[in-house]
């Protein structure tokens, strides 16, 4: 059996080479509240929006997510949203290097959605673009920063958006240069002409584009796989992925019997970009020589989340670990939050039904009968509980070499598991200041070994008209303690 742990501990290690068509991503969300008096159209009372890199900038993201080095190639126009992305990519604090192709003929691709925050609704989308074909010069740009980067990478991604940059001239080159080195290629297509992705080790089309490819419906997964089959042999490649939305996905490998993986039962919140992390996680593991149907496995997975959120998002190594390793498919998985990003509409909601908002934090390393009257305690104070938990790297810092003696996955499935925890949000910082600002609980509570004084966040919750509570201690109960009262005992074992 496949060892995912042990692969996922090697991801910081790889370096992918990602070349494809760059979008700026922009979110408005708001509500719906009328009809235009000028014509019969809603009107969008704007309440924030996100600006993100997109396009194959999102399958950059995603690499870099799961702590990955990425190194991108793409093109973009001398033009405001051109400057807004390369600003946006030096802000990535060198996760991504890119390698940006500035086209003075083309404007860069932006793309606007507007969406129905509390229905999760797209209602329009505007696009800005020129989706003609590279130009020979640019052409010739993006060959060369891709053959400069392909000795220093495990892996390749074509993120082909149909925007120009995969001319039959760049693909070809790209393609054919990484099968002279032996790394592998990953093709998330658009092109309606797919030998031009000949040579390439796996293809990633959509149930849809994959139907369009063989020019006949496809209805079960037998005929699916069976048009898989003759995709790959038709192109020369190595295997097809099919991602089929709610249907999971279906794999076909040279020689190897056709694979079905189902969907995850998640809340989808916003589908956009879920290619993007497929086409990622299957380039890194493809990196490391994991066999594909485990790769796939994976990528499903790390689909699972970002669907359930909102924009072009992308997964963390946290979070892909949380949902694929077994112990991540326990129910409480629905509680534990890694991505900051998610709380606002859990939080929202819980507003809207008016509950009254309680915040707690710590370390929980060991779980004993102090964590457990504490955390009870914070619950009966409100009607719903958020505890803060400090990550491995915070814990470390915090508590000193050899801690925390279980890993933040495992202590966020035990917090998880209890009934009066409703949400485990995990924070790297030494203390939960941003993440109380952020919740802006009504009750923070803490132990009373702490004055009132001494506890952090207290001004911005009093601020906001909350209250701060101290819960009495169970004496003689924490983690520290029992690590000192187990190192004799487990030194006088060894002896």
């Amino acid at each position: 059996m496949f060892d995912f742990e042990e692969a996922l501990k090697l991801i910081s290690r790889q370096a992918i080479l990602c070349i494809g068509d760059l979008m700026l991503d922009d979110f408005v969300y708001g509500e719906v509240e009328r009809i235009s008096p000028e014509a019969p159209t809603p009107v969008l009372a704007v309440r924030h929006n996100a600006v993100e890199i997109g396009g194959a900038g999102n399958v950059a993201r995603n690499i870099a997510a799961l702590g990955a080095h990425c190194i991108f190639v793409g093109l973009i126009g001398n033009d405001e949203a051109g400057l807004a992305l390369t600003n946006a990519f030096g802000k990535l604090n060198g996760s991504i290097t890119p390698d940006l192709v500035v086209d003075l003929t083309r404007q860069t691709t932006r793309k606007v959605r507007f969406v129905s925050e509390h229905h999760s609704t797209h209602l329009i989308r505007a696009d800005w673009e020129t989706a003609a074909p590279a130009s020979a010069q640019s052409e010739a740009a993006l060959i060369a920063h891709a053959e400069a980067a392909l000795p220093q990478v495990g892996a390749v991604v074509l993120s082909d958006y149909a925007k120009g940059v995969f001319t039959p001239r760049v693909t070809r080159a790209v393609i054919e240069a990484a099968r002279r080195l032996g790394k592998p290629v990953v093709v998330d297509p658009k092109s309606h002409d797919y030998s031009v992705y000949r040579g390439a080790t796996l293809i990633t089309p959509n149930a849809g584009e994959l139907a369009a490819a063989v020019h006949r419906p496809l209805a079960n997964d037998a005929e699916i796989a069976v048009a898989a089959a003759e995709l790959a042999k038709r192109i020369a490649c190595e295997a097809v992925l099919v991602t089929r939305s709610e249907e999971g996905m279906t794999l076909h490998v040279e020689g190897e019997a056709a694979a079905h993986v189902p969907a995850y039962p998640v809340k989808v919140r916003d589908v956009s970009g879920a290619g993007d992390t497929v086409a990622a996680v299957m380039a890194v593991l493809l990196a490391m020589k994991t066999p594909f149907e485990p790769a796939m496995r994976a990528a499903n997975a790390a689909a699972a989340v970002v669907v359930g959120k909102r924009g072009t998002s992308t997964v963390s190594l946290a979070e892909l670990r949380h949902r694929i390793l077994p112990a991540a498919s326990l129910a409480p998985e629905d509680k534990i939050v890694f991505d900051w990003s998610v709380l606002g509409e859990r939080l929202g909601e819980w507003r809207r039904h008016g509950l009254r908002i309680g915040f707690t934090n710590g370390c929980f390393d060991l779980l004993h009968r102090g964590h457990i009257r504490l955390l009870a305690e914070a619950r009966a104070a409100c009607d719903v509980l958020v505890v803060g938990l400090n990550s491995d790297v915070s814990t470390r810092r915090l508590k000193g070499g050899g801690r925390p003696i279980n890993l933040a996955e495992a202590r966020a499935e035990v917090l998880a598991a209890l009934e009066a925890v409703d949400l485990v949000v995990v924070f790297d910082e030494d203390t939960p200041l941003e993440l109380i600002k952020l919740v802006r609980p009504n009750v923070l509570v803490k132990g009373a070994d702490y004055a009132l004084d001494e506890v952090v966040g207290r001004d911005v919750v009093e601020a906001a008209g909350g209250q701060v509570v101290l819960v009495d201690l169970v004496p003689g109960h924490s983690t520290t303690a029992i690590v000192e009262r187990m190192q004799p005992r487990m030194k006088a074992v060894q002896e």
